[in-house]
């Protein structure tokens, strides 16, 4: 696949984010799908709200983003999810995530069988998974797409919303695994994988699960990614962080749109650090194109 737009399915947790200076909606799935459709492939969230008032907000919202509802299921029992965020002196966000909410109950459905059937890639994550209910639904999602389908693993440890099991099943599933460098020891320790230096342990990572790509990010240090063949490292780009709310879901968009293109990882890792930093430096998670332009946006990050 070098050519043309592709269908990126971001599943999993739909949220308004409740910041200090008010809610903006977030959750991996939206923020990842607004990215993806900037880039210039169809992005569409894949989650659950309620029938609530903030889950009529939500649908507003996604209007205005450009994101196409229809693959946002509506749980008439659970209210939509809410997560409550503080952000410290250097812009890293604190989570509070509320819970049972409507993404823990995500149902398999023929509409999202046909969707998994023609995706190109999808997106997941630990968290949406805490839950019996959505768990299985997610499995069965990434059991649908064909032969061929990207599937990301963005390993999110969120307070204590996580297994050794979760880990393990998800990354059998996946073709790509990306985490932070914070939670690449955790992960290895929690796997009883052989604990090394960073660039090693992703390895083991790859080597232990088949995978074709691991991603570690390092905050404003840049990211890792390590491959069957190859290596590259990214210093990152310096910005003045407003938060960095989404910075990693937009990070991982721009890897999947170049990936997807075939891009050396070079190209890969240099695209992925220049989205996240752009979004590190706005305020929340799906800012606004400068002039209306990506390619004139990324050009300030420099």
């Amino acid at each position: 696949m070098t050519d043309g737009k592709r269908t990126i399915v971001g599943l999993g947790e739909l949220v308004w984010d409740l910041l200090p200076l008010g809610k903006q909606l977030g959750g991996a799935p939206a923020n990842f799908a607004y990215i993806t459709n900037l880039l210039g492939d169809t992005g569409i969230p894949a989650s659950r709200i309620g029938t609530d008032s903030l889950g009529e907000e939500a649908l507003q919202r996604l209007n205005q983003l450009g994101l196409s509802a229809a693959s946002v299921q509506s749980d008439p029992i659970h209210p939509t999810g809410r997560v409550k965020v503080e952000i410290d002196k250097d812009g890293q966000p604190r989570f509070d995530i509320l819970e049972p909410v409507a993404w823990d109950f995500l149902e398999w459905t023929p509409a999202w069988q046909r969707l998994a059937e023609e995706t190109d890639a999808v997106c997941f994550g630990s968290l949406a998974q805490r839950c019996s209910q959505s768990r299985i639904t997610i499995r069965r999602f990434l059991h649908a797409t064909r032969p061929g389908t990207v599937r990301i693993f963005d390993v999110n440890l969120r307070q204590n919303f996580y297994s050794r099991e979760v880990l393990a099943e998800s990354m059998k599933l996946a073709n790509i695994v990306k985490l932070n460098h914070e939670e690449l020891p955790r992960v290895v320790r929690m796997l009883e994988l052989e604990n090394c230096a960073e660039p090693d342990s992703a390895r083991c990572l790859l080597t232990a699960h088949d995978l074709d790509l691991v991603c570690v990010t390092r905050g404003t240090g840049g990211s890792i990614l390590i491959s069957r063949d190859g290596r590259s490292e990214h210093p990152g780009f310096r910005v003045k962080v407003a938060d960095t709310v989404g910075a990693g879901d937009a990070f991982t968009a721009a890897l999947v749109h170049e990936y997807l293109r075939g891009s050396h990882l070079a190209q890969i890792n240099e695209t992925a650090n220049r989205v996240g930093a752009w979004v590190a430096s706005q305020s929340g998670a799906t800012p606004a194109l400068k002039a209306g332009s990506l390619e004139r946006t990324l050009a300030e990050i420099a």
